[in-house]
């Protein structure tokens, strides 16, 4: 929820705070329980190096029947779920690299 606030900035906060305030969005995600397969994640990609946010999204697509992961961070190319299943992600045109 900090990266969706952060990026969408002062003109998207409002209509993110409308959808919480409705709870048409909620945060269920559990650290503390996913803290050992998180914290691997970060270890795995660390090279990249992956952020700690990005392992919890990652680590959330591991525990969804059905997942995707909208972002314009092109590092979802390169992170796994599972160690092998690419990271179902919608990243929009104008944020893909020509």
């Amino acid at each position: 929820m900090a990266e969706a606030f952060h990026l969408l900035g002062p003109m998207g906060k409002t209509a993110l705070i409308d959808l919480l305030r409705r709870e048409s969005l909620g945060v269920t995600f559990d650290f503390h329980r996913q803290r050992s397969e998180v914290l691997d994640l970060m270890k795995r990609y660390a090279s990249v190096p992956m952020s700690f946010s990005d392992a919890c999204l990652v680590r959330m697509t591991e525990m969804l029947p059905n997942p995707i992961v909208l972002t314009t961070d092109s590092d979802f190319r390169i992170y796994r779920r599972f160690r092998r299943q690419t990271v179902p992600c919608a990243i929009p045109a104008r944020a893909r690299p020509d």
